[in-house]
């Protein structure tokens, strides 16, 4: 990330302006084509008061015109006034036609970068996330996320649309009058740009104000969309303890936050343009006392009056435009810093150096001297060690908490070890890449999410290039196949968003055939049976005894009647593997499965 600075004319400089040149990179056809128009319009600017001159000076007060001037005007209309006229008329809206086509095509340019930048901008940023561990994803709030990937990047979409090319268009133009203005007098240019250094300061001062209090909304923006995305995706939990009026004062608190913080930002910026805009009255009253005067003692012709006048109007158009700008800079520039903070954020969990794709898989496991903590001073896990042989059904059990979910993460990787080593099939899983080592398993996940998409479609995101056949197939080993065909559109029934439209039984049945279907050598289950009833319990372990024919399982569950028949159960406890062996031995042990086992034996059997 880099460093932030407080001036907006810096906001973008350094190693950001070489990240921001690299994003704009691809498109420098159009970007080549805007800049020809931006000159069209720097030229219009320049040209728009010399028709007026002409008339002024040369056919109302018969003076005479500048040589170049002059000589471009007896080469087109020679010494007719009337021609003359018409020169000067026609010449008025050829300036205006260039201009307004100058314009029309530069903003249709610089709209076409600024839409193409952020596509090319959201994808790389979306790609980012995807590919940050689950470590960065457990400390980042998802509301902020979602503002970096919509607000952020429409904001530096705005600035290459409106302000990118507009600052040079505004600068150009400047940068030509003052140079007009001091060939024909320099010491009217100098009263003209006197007020220029005040001007400028005042812009300076303010827009590193405006930038200061854009990240403070920024950031008030972002804890409110978190708040938001919170609650609804909560929203059952919310309902089921009435806690509607809570959230409510909680959304409006924030909001409140919001309001106070952007009206002090409106009212930095609200203070900017008048002070501008009195400025620039300065100025103006400074011009044409000055200007009169020389004109009455016929120092300067009328025309000449009348252009430098116009080109203080246009000067002070850009000054007040470039000191607008600062606002649209200082967004662009903290939304493009807030981009960047997380593209710059490496994942902790990637492809190592020496990685190679992984061979198919027998599915053998082992932990050896494991320990892991989701901070480096909390270990969840101790001194781990197992060994898990090919094609066996090994289940963990135990108390909540102990650290059962947090083994199955580091198979897969969702989580790398602090110390230790965690391999498959003799080898570290770090040796893998990690798309070659998740492909090759399947899971069924404690919380069971389901895409807002066809139930067909839910299946087959295991495997997205399986056929209907093997759809269906999946879903009747799943026992999803009868519930499914009940609903009203069958397999192309639309599921609710998160699966809200479904039982927990039917959600965990679809996630068993999405497991199902991917038929991979290791199979990882969290509460495979959770929400499920004991006949379609039955049924589906059934079919999943089958399914694990020569596969790797591991199971977790709470309910000790549902990993009986697994070859080994691990008991674990106090951050460590407490007991192991088979259902029957644990039970011989008289140990922590066999109390479990008698405390769940005694609970009432439900009706």
């Amino acid at each position: 990330m880099s460093k932030q600075t407080d001036s907006p004319s810096a906001a973008l400089s350094g190693t950001t302006w070489q990240q921001f040149a690299d994003l704009l990179r691809p498109h420098w056809k159009l970007l080549s084509l805007a800049l020809l128009a931006v000159l069209g319009e720097t030229l219009a600017d320049l040209l728009d008061p010399w028709p007026l001159k002409i008339i002024v000076d040369n056919l109302l007060q018969r003076k005479p015109l500048p040589d170049w001037l002059s000589n471009i005007v007896d080469s087109v209309a020679g010494d007719d006034r009337f021609a003359v006229l018409n020169f000067a008329v026609v010449a008025v809206a050829v300036i205006a036609i260039v201009g307004a086509v100058s314009s029309y095509c530069e903003k249709r340019l610089t709209t076409s970068v600024g839409q193409w930048v952020m596509h090319d901008l959201r994808r790389a940023l979306y790609q980012h996330i995807h590919h940050l561990s689950l470590a960065e994803h457990d400390e980042r709030r998802t509301g902020d996320l979602i503002t970096r990937v919509t607000s952020d990047i429409e904001a530096v979409q705005y600035f290459i649309t409106s302000a990118l090319l507009g600052m040079l268009v505004n600068a150009l133009t400047l940068a030509g009058m003052v140079a007009v203005m001091f060939y024909y007098n320099w010491r009217f240019a100098l009263i003209a740009l006197s007020i220029a250094p005040v001007l400028f300061l005042v812009v300076f001062v303010f827009t590193r104000k405006i930038k200061k209090a854009s990240r403070a909304l920024r950031q008030k923006e972002g804890e409110l969309v978190d708040i938001v995305q919170e609650v609804l995706t909560s929203i059952r939990v919310v309902k089921a303890f009435a806690r509607e009026d809570y959230e409510q004062k909680r959304f409006e608190d924030q909001s409140l936050d919001n309001v106070e913080t952007a009206l002090r930002a409106r009212s930095i910026k609200a203070t900017l343009s008048p002070t501008v805009e009195v400025l620039a009255a300065v100025g103006t009253c400074l011009v044409l006392g000055y200007g009169a005067r020389l004109a009455m003692a016929g120092t300067i012709t009328t025309g000449d009056l009348i252009i430098f006048l116009a080109y203080l109007g246009k000067m002070y158009k850009p000054m007040r435009e470039l000191s607008k700008m600062g606002d649209t800079v200082a967004k662009a520039a903290i939304s493009y810093e807030r981009i960047q903070e997380v593209l710059g954020e490496v994942s902790r969990v990637r492809d190592m150096p020496h990685a190679t794709r992984a061979p198919v898989l027998r599915g053998e496991m082992e932990f050896d001297h494991v320990n892991f903590g989701y901070q480096p001073d909390n270990l969840i896990l101790k001194d781990v060690s197992f060994r898990i042989e090919p094609g066996q059904i090994a289940a963990f059990v135990g108390p909540s908490g102990a650290g059962k979910s947090t083994i199955i993460g580091l198979i897969p990787r969702f989580y790398d070890v602090l110390s230790g080593t965690v391999k498959v099939d003799g080898h570290d899983v770090r040796s893998y890449t990690l798309q070659s080592l998740r492909e090759q398993m399947s899971f069924v996940l404690q919380d069971t999410v389901l895409f807002h998409v066809p139930i067909w479609q839910n299946i087959a995101y295991g495997k997205p290039e399986a056929g209907r056949d093997e759809i269906i197939r999946a879903a009747q080993m799943a026992n999803a196949h009868d519930f499914i065909e009940k609903m009203p559109d069958g397999y192309d029934t639309m599921v609710g968003e998160r699966g809200v439209s479904l039982s927990g039984g039917q959600r965990q049945r679809i996630a068993i055939a999405r497991a199902i279907i991917r038929n991979t050598p290791i199979l990882i289950l969290d509460e495979p049976t959770s929400g499920l009833d004991a006949a379609s319990e039955d049924a589906v372990f059934e079919a999943l005894g089958r399914l694990m024919k020569g596969k790797t399982c591991v199971v977790i569950a709470h309910h000790l009647a549902t990993i009986q028949r697994a070859d080994v159960i691990f008991v674990v406890q106090d951050s460590g593997i407490a007991e192991r062996g088979t259902h029957a031995e644990l039970l011989a042990a008289g140990g922590l499965y066999a109390e479990l086992s008698r405390l769940q034996a005694s609970e009432p059997t439900a009706v």
